[in-house]
């Protein structure tokens, strides 16, 4: 399997330009993914230089969906639709400004048939700017 980096995001995500908020999966295994985005000024989700919190939360939803991209990629299944089933204790300490390259780490802590509940932390730097837990919901 090529590892996550050489694959092409729009393998791992359903998403399609200019709604994607990932540009790469850097790493992989089955607990812990990270993806990377560098944030453009003509972001859907950029207003006036600045990433809303929207799209971090977006950010999130499709870095679980590349982890989860992956996952089926390597074993030969197909990408499947995600849905936010719920964000809980959502915190974003700054503003997010366009310029700055995200890495967002999503940690699973369970998954239970098509359910997956995940700790999602963005950082820019290496310091942490947003985190929340996420459910995400596979369709069918």
């Amino acid at each position: 399997m090529r590892q996550p980096c050489d694959i092409d995001i729009l393998e791992l995500i359903p998403q399609r330009r200019p709604f994607v908020m990932v540009d790469k999966l850097i790493e992989y295994n089955d607990i812990v993914s990270k993806t990377s985005l560098n944030v453009l000024d003509d972001n859907l989700f950029c207003r006036n230089g600045v990433f809303s919190q929207y799209g971090i939360l977006e950010n999130i939803a499709q870095s679980c969906a590349a982890r989860i991209g992956y996952k089926n990629l390597s074993s030969g299944g197909d990408i499947k639709l995600g849905f936010i089933g719920a964000i809980k204790d959502f915190t974003a300490d700054r503003d997010i400004v366009a310029g700055e390259e995200l890495t967002t780490t999503i940690e699973v802590l369970s998954e239970v048939f098509a359910m997956t509940l995940v700790n999602a932390s963005v950082c820019v730097d290496g310091v942490e700017v947003a985190r929340c837990q996420m459910k995400i919901a596979l369709e069918g």
